[in-house]
């Protein structure tokens, strides 16, 4: 029994499931370091779903696991995305600063519309803004010419609030079947982290031109605090992600250095017995002298230089 179709009938990109197969690249990050630790910040407080922006329903994922039927507005469920705005986010980048960890923040341009001060922050503390979007938004559901005009609209927004354009991409969850075209042709865009793929960079084919993934996780992720059945508990959040700290760098001191995603949310890992569990990471992370601590930009920019036909598609 075969398929009865081929990718070629199915828009968008075609799937690759060998990757780098038994024979990944031999990496040798910055400094001799075994292993590169990219710490990403999601901000989308403020751009979310909501009666207040005009949507006539509310957003999910919230803290807790009910909410108002959608003809009614959840001023619960906003003011909990309200904190990772006004307390959340502020505890973390503290956080950043004590322990000089530079980070990513995927941050959505309308919330950094609503927050300026913060666009300001982030910034000025020297971590990289990654394009989130327009909104905090589901681009499949958007025409290719609308998921076009936002993407313009999310650049002019950056633009203006952290005075320049984001070199990096990633959606809400996951991109629509346009999306890594409509990056390539907008251009100036070096990387998005639209897949899930892979402990290591690699290249794509976009038409005549290649594109720089580098992939995100869902695994490492503070979102599993508010997705049944999850973490319960920041001990969770701590003990996997020690864990996998561990075992990648003990491959990459054994020849097969790797990169490794993590992924917070203000309004949950900035809750503060969420970021002790952080905490106790990054001194985990740091006892050691072969780890890097790098934002996403500058893990695509190393790989841009040193491994520009590593993988290439």
């Amino acid at each position: 029994m075969t398929l009865q179709f081929t990718e070629a009938d199915v828009p968008g990109p075609r799937r690759d499931l060998i990757g780098y197969g038994a024979t990944p690249p031999a990496v040798e990050w910055p400094g001799g370091a075994k292993i590169a630790v990219s710490i990403v910040v999601n901000a989308e407080e403020g751009s979310e779903i909501s009666w207040a922006a005009g949507d006539a329903r509310n957003e999910g994922l919230g803290e807790i696991p009910y909410g108002m039927p959608a003809e009614y507005r959840d001023l619960c469920v906003e003011s909990i995305y309200e904190y990772g705005a006004r307390a959340g986010v502020w505890r973390l980048l503290r956080l950043f600063e004590e322990y000089r960890v530079p980070t990513t923040f995927y941050a959505a341009a309308v919330a950094f519309e609503q927050n300026p001060e913060l666009a300001k922050a982030v910034v000025g503390g020297g971590h990289e803004v990654c394009s989130h979007g327009w909104r905090w938004e589901e681009p499949w559901v958007l025409s290719r010419e609308e998921e076009r005009e936002h993407m313009a609209a999310a650049i002019a927004s950056f633009e203006r609030t952290c005075g320049t354009r984001p070199v990096g991409w990633y959606c809400r969850y996951g991109p629509s079947v346009h999306t890594r075209e409509l990056l390539v042709e907008e251009g100036g865009f070096l990387y998005d982290s639209d897949a899930y793929n892979d402990d290591l960079p690699y290249y794509v084919s976009v038409g005549d031109k290649r594109q720089l993934v580098v992939p995100y996780t869902m695994v490492y992720n503070d979102v599993k605090y508010a997705m049944p059945p999850g973490m319960a508990s920041p001990t969770d959040f701590f003990d996997v992600c020690r864990r996998g700290f561990d075992e990648l760098l003990r491959e990459g001191r054994a020849g097969r250095p790797r990169m490794m995603s993590i992924g917070l949310h203000p309004r949950w890992a900035g809750q503060a017995g969420r970021t002790s569990a952080l905490r106790e990471f990054i001194e985990h992370a740091q006892r050691e002298s072969d780890v890097w601590f790098a934002t996403r930009e500058q893990i695509a920019r190393f790989w841009l230089e040193n491994h520009p036909d590593e993988g290439a598609a």
